[in-house]
C-alpha cells in the first residue's frame, strides 16, 4: 500500500525531528492550516515545493503511464 502525501510529510517531519509548529513556521502558515491540510492530505503542488524546501528534500511531481511505465 502506498503512503499519503501527508503521511510521507510526517516521516520526513520525525526524521528531520521537526515539529508541525517548526515547519508551518518555516512554509510561511499558521500550525492549524498545516494541520488541516495534512489531515484532508490536500496540498497545491507549489506547497509541496515548499515543504520540501523547508524539510531539505526534493519534492518531485510525475505522472508514471500504467501500462508502459514511462515517467512524465
Amino acid at each position: 500500500m502506498e503512503l499519503t502525501t501527508a503521511e510521507k510529510i510526517r516521516i520526513i517531519m520525525k526524521r528531520r525531528g521537526i515539529s508541525l509548529t517548526q515547519l508551518a513556521a518555516m512554509t510561511g502558515t499558521t500550525r492549524q492550516n498545516l494541520a488541516n491540510k495534512l489531515h484532508r492530505n490536500n496540498f497545491p503542488e507549489s506547497e509541496l515545493i515548499a515543504i520540501g524546501n523547508a524539510l531539505e528534500c526534493t519534492f518531485i511531481p510525475m505522472f508514471q503511464l500504467d501500462d508502459t511505465k514511462e515517467k512524465i
